[in-house]
């Protein structure tokens, strides 16, 4: 439907994948943002992952355009951000009309500035298709793959694993299984989970992406309720020739989806003509409702994105919520897989991002209903784990808006050192801010080369504003999981979770990683 040159996978050529029980690790379901993400994560991690997806294709509609800063910076250490800057563009400004005149520029968002521990200050734009498309691009370069045409038809688990049936095709068997399809979720329904939730706007939706004529591309077009219609808004979508249409109907209403409905919702609501809606390329509509998950994990299988939460679209955090999700998982499940941590390690998924995901909730209802405007919050940088158990902050005396553990960790240049670039792969980082952290450390050589395998790697900067100065143990996510000012008290924190591998039945170099986490970081 959309051609980016990226894939061959959005192809139903591309299912014969190899599902045998004794070749998975990871079974991930679900080929939408979430899962491609964590799929990505894992096999750079050397995880033996496999993507399943129910649909012939990778999803075709541009629904969650927004990729907030937050998601951008889990972008970069994927090794994506570069495509992810080519393929979009900023968000436009909004244009009112009335009458088939311009009344009015509209600001969606305040406006926050990018600044060193932050270097992007703005959502950015581009079609959840094409992210799934780059995402997808980055998993077969790592060696990873998707089976489409999958759909879960049961589970069963045990103490070993779990083996999940398709309506068609071989059963595969994983030790883990993260459910990613979406918020009607199969595998959460087979648990028994259920969704406590509610109904956010009783008014159904349309979505759509189209081409138009008759309309700039530099601004959101935004086309007031008038009478017994409701808005309509006609986006251009960044990268391509398309704009993203949305429509709000009466309660009660059964949107018509066909392209001669879609050109009608637009002349009847704007000055535009039935012909200028020139090509229908995608349609769909919903509900806008607000449910979580009342719990993000069961035995061996886990909730992720839109099967453990689903919102609004008003304020662009569903789908950056679900990236999230991955990026907070995809460490956890290859440390205990292979990397010397303990399967109690896992516990610690939902202790941290069910909050996380009932405060985004909370703020994408706020947002639909006119109750708070876009701005900082939904940025997600000041999202942190603080109350995790696998935080620990050991220095007194703080001020109040120090950084502490569990706050995410700020970017930065110093004493030639960019912190994202030090913090980018699939290690811990020692970071020693200051002569007097530093002179607590023991003498060991710089900063090595990535290798993909070294569990901890130490950094040394001068003072920096930002972090204050004193010892922070990084995590892989990009989130500080240890503060203090000796590095003798590393053990104890390592010991909170580090353990024997989970058999594997495979030897190879995350079985020496988890030798180095031992030694480098106790």
């Amino acid at each position: 439907m959309h051609a980016s040159g990226a894939l061959e996978l959005n192809s139903v050529k591309e299912n014969v994948v190899d599902v045998r029980a004794d070749r998975t690790e990871v079974l991930v379901v679900g080929a939408g943002p979430t899962g491609l993400t964590l799929a990505a994560d894992l096999a750079r991690r050397g995880v033996r992952a496999l993507v399943v997806e129910r649909a012939d294709a990778l999803f075709p509609g541009s629904r969650g355009k927004g990729l907030q800063p937050r998601t951008l910076e889990v972008l970069h250490d994927l090794g994506v951000l570069d495509a992810v800057l080519a393929a979009g563009g900023p968000y436009p400004v909004g244009m009112i009309w009335q009458d088939g005149v311009r009344a009015g520029e509209h600001r969606l968002s305040d406006e926050v500035a990018a600044d060193e521990g932050a270097p992007f200050a703005g959502p950015w734009m581009l079609p959840q298709w094409c992210t799934q498309e780059i995402l997808a691009a980055r998993l077969a370069e790592l060696g990873g793959t998707i089976a489409f045409g999958r759909e879960v038809a049961g589970i069963e688990q045990d103490a070993e694993g779990v083996t999940v049936a398709f309506t068609s095709g071989p059963p595969a068997r994983a030790r883990y299984v993260v459910a990613a399809d979406g918020g009607r979720s199969t595998l959460r329904r087979a648990l028994g989970i259920g969704m406590t939730g509610e109904q956010v706007d009783p008014q159904p939706m349309l979505v759509a992406d189209v081409r138009v004529q008759g309309l700039d591309r530099d601004h959101w077009h935004i086309f007031p309720p008038a009478g017994e219609n409701g808005y309509l808004a006609v986006c251009p979508l960044a990268g391509t020739e398309d704009f993203q249409l949305v429509a709000q109907f009466p309660e009660g209403a059964a949107p018509d989806l066909s392209p001669e409905g879609v050109r009608a919702v637009v002349a009847a609501r704007s000055h535009l003509a039935p012909a200028d809606v020139t090509e229908v390329r995608w349609a769909s509509d919903f509900r806008p409702r607000a449910a979580l998950a009342d719990r993000f994990r069961r035995g061996r299988v886990l909730l992720a994105g839109d099967s453990a939460h689903v919102h609004s679209p008003a304020g662009g955090q569903g789908l950056n919520t679900g990236v999230q999700d991955a990026y907070n998982l995809g460490w956890k499940l290859a440390a205990v897989l292979g990397g010397g941590a303990r399967a109690s390690l896992l516990d610690s998924y939902e202790e941290e991002r069910r909050p996380v995901a009932a405060a985004m909730l909370g703020l994408t209802t706020r947002i639909h209903r006119g109750e708070t405007r876009r701005g900082d919050a939904t940025r997600q940088l000041g999202i942190g784990y603080r109350d995790s158990a696998l935080t620990v902050e050991s220095r007194t005396g703080l001020t109040e808006g120090a950084l502490r553990a569990g706050d995410r960790a700020p970017d930065g240049i110093r004493g030639g050192v960019r912190l994202f670039e030090e913090f980018r792969g699939t290690h811990w980082t020692l970071l020693a801010v200051g002569a007097a952290a530093q002179a607590r450390l023991p003498r060991t050589p710089g900063p090595t080369a990535p290798t993909g395998t070294e569990a901890v790697r130490t950094i040394r900067i001068p003072s920096y504003e930002a972090y204050g100065e004193g010892l922070f143990l990084i995590r892989p996510d990009g989130h500080v999981g240890w503060a203090g000012t000796s590095p003798e008290d590393l053990p104890a924190y390592a010991a909170r979770f580090a353990g024997p591998p989970q058999a594997s039945g495979r030897t190879g170099p995350r079985d020496q990683a988890s030798k180095r986490w031992r030694a480098a970081s106790m």
